[in-house]
């Protein structure tokens, strides 16, 4: 990846770690994605997005605790 390139950070938020880390090799095999966190479910998204900005949320739809939708719910009213 070129240094200069702009990096577009994306977290990823699902409740499977196998099918996180298959999304996180392929987003890193396409250079100029930096995967800024994972998290198990909504919550654990929503409280990593406060200390750490991204640019787009990669987010299954149901998780435990507080789903995708949900989430993405509480994001829009931040």
């Amino acid at each position: 990846m070129d240094p200069l390139e702009p990096t577009v950070r994306v977290p990823l938020a699902g409740d499977q770690a196998l099918v996180r880390a298959g999304l996180r090799a392929l987003l890193e095999r396409l250079g100029g994605i930096t995967v800024a966190f994972e998290a198990e479910d909504g919550q654990g998204l929503l409280d990593a997005l406060q200390l750490q900005p991204v640019d787009v949320v990669l987010s299954d739809v149901r998780m435990p605790r507080l789903d995708g939708i949900a989430a993405l719910r509480v994001l829009r009213v931040r």
